[in-house]
């Protein structure tokens, strides 16, 4: 019988596994806007598509696992299974955002579109706060979920 730290183990490596996938969606969709000159703000429309789908994936993937919320302590109405299973993303917003930014420094087809190209600090903080709200939704619903199990 699997336990929490076994389900928790799971969500990590689904997560470590989504990574390429991400960073593949990410350039599908850069390819798409690009072929459609819809450069202005495409870091931020893609980043921000690719992390929602990615939350609401894994947020699905989590209610496959046989986790016992009852077992899980609650304190100031976070359960400990929330606070584990986010920990399981440490990181991943923030290296998917260094990836795209990377991404977008090196392309020759961004080039000629200098926000895009080189975003400047005011605009990766847009798109940082924009993946912030993205977050804490997914925070919360998944919370939501873990205290609805009980």
């Amino acid at each position: 019988m699997m336990n929490n730290a076994d389900s928790i183990a799971q969500l990590c490596r689904y997560i470590a596994e989504r990574k390429p996938v991400l960073q593949k969606q990410y350039a599908q969709l850069l390819a798409q806007d690009l072929s459609r000159q819809q450069w202005d703000g495409c870091l931020q429309r893609n980043v921000l598509l690719v992390l929602k789908q990615a939350y609401d994936e894994a947020l699905a993937f989590v209610k496959t696992l046989p986790f016992d919320s009852a077992a899980s302590p609650v304190d100031q109405g976070l359960s400990d299974l929330t606070r584990q299973a986010l920990s399981a993303f440490n990181g991943f917003a923030d290296d998917f955002l260094l990836l795209v930014v990377d991404k977008h420094r090196t392309s020759c087809a961004l080039s000629n579109f200098p926000d895009e190209h080189k975003p400047d600090k005011t605009y990766l903080n847009a798109v940082m706060r924009d993946i912030a709200g993205l977050w804490q939704n997914f925070a919360l619903t998944l919370n939501a979920y873990f205290l609805e199990c009980r």
